[in-house]
């Protein structure tokens, strides 16, 4: 079902420390003490550093009442100034903090102001981050990795400021360590800073009013970053002869329109979080174009400039000389027109599970189909159009918290298609004659994919994928429509086919003497067997007489029929991808939920469900539905279907 939901907004956060305890009972009770807080989630230890090596030096974990002599969370505000990259590969995080300090709004969530190395100090601090749509409170301890009295991470230009340093704690604290921060998209964190939406441009193909467009973001209160692609890994972070860092996340911080020559020049302001290492092109800090700018404008725009990262530089150099700019907005409102709307926010989550959901994209058109599909319904145009403004975006959940799995980011996209009225999960035949509505530009291993379209008011199917099939991920999908898109309403099951027809011809090929006990068929386990009396004995006698039986072949015939319409080979396997249809046909309507457990309970290591397993399968679900239909079936046939798994 959807979830509501809103941008950011004064929602509470969630306590996530594993006792329960918020940060101001954590206080309280470090204060009661007379002791400082060690954060026992979090431990001052190598793992909380790294997962995949060894720390490379001797490293000490100090408070900052170790480190200098009066330590401050904040002095003088907190600004861009504030942040300058450590030993960590993070710079598409630093980049977003940049960009999270000229939004003091959003700011005062993350960073909360309720603490400080004076009043009720105990050594514990608190931080407030979006995930998957709820803002969570993440507490930490203020010791920080150090090497010979300096930390190494993040840290300010004051040595006796701390609050960025804390944050990249907690940021790490959230996704597991801090190596798991290494490498990423600055908007990622932009969006865990607001929970707003991205876009993302290219400047060598970006609209001519690129500039109008980026200016509109900056006064919308949007957070920008911008970056150089690199082409091999030997070029990431090197430095080029005009003083710029490729495949380097940089912040951007200001736009201005300047009075040159008798011109109008656009300029642009970016920051290198490494707080050096500045472009030394025109416009540079002391370049001798703004010996022609008025004295006053001057003085206005460069604000004491000096070798602090941050530098200004011609809008069209910087399209030149970058590759892409990341946008996060507050709201999903387009950049492109002056029209601000109310936004309504829909939430569906799912799951890609290998052998059951995990169906790839449009080019594996046999497992396609197999992918979790979301019904939408547009029901009303925007009020000043006779379209529906949809904003779609796709997330993978927990990629960064699963590296040290050894996992990371799947490669990802979605497809919109018109929806017919008839069923809810659609089959091959629907995707192999039915072209797409809307889909994402392009499947990308970055974190979400958002894509923005205007359709018709009507019935819609949503389909996200991963590119491979058989890679598996948790996803969250937002919606953001000016009217609310629900779900459309769902459609009656269908009738069950009528499998029994042309099936008498197999019945009396199959048909002869069948012992009582033990009944067996050829390649049938006994414990198949004994499921297949579980379902049939009536009367308890350990046995099918000849009505039971009956019964059975009655059933038995239509499942084997539908087993030898999937096993095209004659191999004696079905894949596991078929099994929902197989089912379905079997008059069991299953979620994708259960559909999941029982592929991952039976599937091989080849996605594939042999003849055995199969009546396994449909041979307990058939006593189950039977017996049960009357209860809560879903919640009832999951944990019986588990018991009965465990013991087979």
């Amino acid at each position: 079902m959807p979830v509501q939901s809103t941008l950011s907004g004064s929602v509470k956060a969630i306590d996530t420390q594993s006792d329960g305890k918020s940060f101001e009972q954590l206080r309280q009770e470090c204060l009661q003490k007379g002791v400082l807080f060690e954060d026992p989630d979090f431990p001052a230890t190598d793992s909380s550093l790294f997962f995949s090596q060894s720390v490379p030096v001797q490293i000490q974990w100090k408070r900052p009442t170790e480190l200098c002599e009066n330590p401050q969370f904040i002095v003088g505000g907190a600004d861009r100034t504030d942040i300058c990259q450590g030993q960590l590969g993070d710079c598409w995080l630093l980049a977003a903090i940049a960009s999270l300090t000229l939004k003091k709004d959003a700011l005062a969530r993350v960073v909360p102001q309720d603490q400080s190395f004076d009043h009720r100090y105990a050594g514990i601090f608190h931080f407030q981050f979006w995930q998957h749509n709820r803002w969570l409170d993440v507490v930490v301890d203020d010791r920080l990795p150090s090497v010979r009295n300096k930390l190494i991470m993040l840290h300010s230009a004051s040595n006796d400021e701390f609050w960025s340093a804390l944050l990249e704690k907690a940021y790490a604290k959230m996704h597991g360590s801090y190596e798991s921060l290494k490498g990423g998209s600055t908007m990622e964190a932009m969006e865990d800073f607001t929970g707003g939406v991205g876009e993302m441009y290219e400047t060598k193909n970006a609209p001519t009013d690129l500039f109008s467009i980026m200016k509109k973001a900056l006064d919308r209160g949007s957070m920008m970053g911008c970056s150089i692609d690199i082409t091999s890994s030997a070029e990431s972070e090197a430095k080029t002869s005009t003083g710029l860092v490729k495949g380097h996340a940089y912040s951007i911080t200001g736009l201005e329109e300047v009075n040159y020559r008798g011109q109008k020049v656009q300029l642009i302001r970016i920051r290198n979080p490494w707080g050096q290492v500045e472009w030394n092109g025109p416009w540079s800090d002391n370049a001798r174009e703004w010996n022609y700018v008025d004295a006053a404008e001057k003085t206005r725009i460069l604000q004491n400039s000096t070798d602090d990262g941050e530098f200004w530089m011609e809008f069209e150099d910087f399209k030149r000389n970058y590759d892409k700019v990341e946008i996060c907005n507050m709201t999903p409102d387009s950049l492109t027109d002056d029209t601000k709307r109310q936004w309504e926010v829909s939430m569906f989550e799912g799951n890609w599970i290998r052998g059951s959901t995990a169906g790839g994209c449009r080019n594996f058109i046999d497992t396609f189909w197999t992918n979790p599909q979301f019904k939408l319904q547009l029901e009303d145009a925007d009020d000043d159009d006779d379209v529906c403004s949809v904003v779609i975006a796709l997330m993978q959940k927990n990629r960064r918290k699963l590296r040290k799995e050894g996992l990371d980011l799947e490669t990802i996209g979605f497809a919109v298609y018109e929806a017919p009225d008839d069923e809810d999960q659609q089959g091959k035949d629907f995707f192999r004659y039915h072209a797409s509505k809307a889909r994402s530009r392009t499947y990308i291993n970055m974190r979400e994919v958002s894509e923005r379209f205007t359709l018709p008011p009507g019935k819609y199917l949503l389909v996200p994928t991963t590119f491979q099939p058989h890679h598996e991920a948790d996803f969250l999908i937002r919606i953001f429509s000016e009217k609310r898109a629900g779900p459309a309403p769902p459609s009656p099951p269908e009738e069950e086919t009528d499998e029994e027809k042309g099936l008498r011809r197999l019945f009396d090929q199959l048909a002869g003497s069948v012992r009582k006990t033990p009944i067996k068929f050829d390649g049938l386990s006994l414990s198949t067997c004994h499921s297949i009396i579980n379902l049939m004995d009536v009367d308890n006698t350990g046995m099918l007489e000849f009505q039971e039986f009956k019964v059975f072949w009655e059933k038995m015939k239509k499942w084997i029929m539908l087993f030898l319409s999937f096993d095209t080979d004659r191999s004696g396997k079905m894949s596991s991808y078929e099994l929902r249809i197989a089912l379905k046909a079997a008059g069991m309507q299953l979620n994708n939920k259960l559909l999941q457990l029982i592929g991952l309970r039976f599937a091989d290591d080849s996605y594939d469900i042999d003849f055995d397993d199969y009546l396994t399968c449909i041979v307990r679900l058939e006593n189950m539905f039977s017996t049960y239909k009357k209860i809560n079936l879903f919640s009832f046939i999951t944990s019986q279907f588990l018991m009965l798994s465990m013991n087979v």
